[in-house]
């Protein structure tokens, strides 16, 4: 975390970024201060919010989370509706739920906690609930490149569900077909226009695939899981549409970071590029920035990419905007986070940016050369757009083929 100016923050008062930090430290020194709990019973609506963990898997930590207030706190894990708040805001309401977690196997579904888990993951709706801890929760805050903020935690030893439980209709008549593959399940609920975090939810608490092969998911693994799972069947249905007859370039600036979007008039591949600046979350003791990425192409990929989750919500982001234009398209996905985006607070932010992004609208070139003198005038990136060109392979391929057909013409 960046060391702090006096005089900076008396004339910003958390209010004006000053300090270039899309966050105040101030603010955020104070709800970790505030985060001491003195009693081992809290009661509360949980948004609904659930948590399964990793770590020691097959046996992970699962368990429920509420703030400690009564009411519509449905904004506290729905990250589709963050976009526009302040990372103070989401800071201040992810930092106020208090999660209760106990051990159990990933094969244990019928035990009495993970059905509560599941009654929650089946609804849209705040819940009313009372958690019982071992002891007090610590005043710690979690973070994670994948998953969003998280508050305190400590052991569960009860919790119980105290108000009326409204299921989804739509969740609820997936969760109840035993014999619907995951991934159809995950689409179907797509479809449905169920959010995307709704679903993830769903399917970390064994509430998706066929009877045998439910499981419970850890939920970091859930979100990439359901990215890909979508993303996967928006980019078949993208490989039927006819092709872009331009070059489009988008470009948006949010929050210490800049989104670079290309559309190229070529059959689908996709590209994601990642620049850390030092200061940054995954380069603060660097000198120089980092600049990393995967790609695929019409076929797609068959391994992991390295660069992580933030690769599949991207590609989800990208596919549905290829949808709504009803065009096939190259897309060359370019980000840079700069000095003082130092809190990783999850994937979400990706996906609800690129699609932001994609939003807008385009500027229009007849050729690859026109768009990257264009970025080259304007220099909206702080990277070299050279560097750019060197780090991204689709980008090398399309001005090679550009070439090669210029020549042959």
């Amino acid at each position: 975390m960046h060391a702090l100016n006096g005089e900076l923050c008396v004339r910003c008062r958390g209010g004006r970024n000053l300090c270039g930090l899309p966050y105040c430290p101030v603010i955020v020194k104070i709800l970790a201060s505030e985060l001491r709990i003195d009693n081992t019973d809290i009661y509360g609506s949980s948004p609904p919010s659930l948590f399964i963990g990793r770590y020691g898997y097959p046996y992970v930590r699962v368990g429920p989370a509420i703030p400690p207030e009564v009411g519509d706190t449905s904004i506290y894990d729905l990250p589709e509706m963050w976009l526009n708040m302040s990372l103070n805001e989401i800071l201040g309401f992810r930092y106020s739920l208090i999660r209760g977690t106990y051990i159990t196997s990933i094969s244990s579904l019928n035990s009495k906690h993970v059905s509560h888990l599941q009654e929650l993951a089946l609804t849209l709706r705040p819940v009313d609930i009372e958690l019982t801890f071992e002891k007090k929760p610590k005043p710690k805050i979690y973070l994670d490149e994948y998953l969003p903020p998280q508050g305190p935690s400590a052991p569960l030893k009860d919790f119980k569900i105290v108000g009326n439980l409204l299921s989804d209709k739509r969740l609820e008549k997936v969760f109840y077909d035993t014999d619907l593959r995951a991934s159809k399940g995950a689409v179907r609920l797509y479809n449905s226009d169920v959010p995307i975090s709704a679903i993830q939810k769903l399917f970390s608490v064994g509430g998706l695939g066929t009877v045998r092969s439910r499981r419970l998911v850890p939920t970091r693994w859930s979100i990439t899981a359901i990215d890909s799972i979508i993303s996967d069947y928006l980019v078949s249905q993208v490989k039927k549409l006819p092709i872009i007859s331009s070059y489009m370039l988008y470009v948006r600036s949010f929050m210490s970071n800049l989104y670079i979007g290309i559309l190229v008039p070529r059959a689908w591949s996709f590209e994601w590029i990642e620049a850390w600046f030092p200061g940054s979350t995954w380069n603060r003791f660097g000198v120089n920035a980092e600049v990393e990425g995967d790609y695929e192409g019409f076929r797609g990929r068959d391994k992991y990419p390295e660069i992580g989750g933030c690769y599949y919500a991207s590609r989800l982001a990208s596919a549905e905007a290829l949808l709504k234009m009803k065009r096939q398209a190259t897309v060359i996905l370019w980000r840079e986070i700069y000095e003082g985006f130092d809190l990783p607070i999850g994937v979400w932010f990706v996906r609800e940016n690129v699609r932001a992004m994609f939003k807008e609208k385009p500027e229009v070139f007849k050729s690859i050369e026109d768009l990257i003198n264009y970025l080259r005038d304007f220099k909206y990136s702080r990277i070299p757009i050279d560097t750019w060109i060197k780090k991204s392979y689709i980008m090398r391929i399309i001005l090679k083929q550009e070439s090669i057909d210029k020549y042959l013409s």
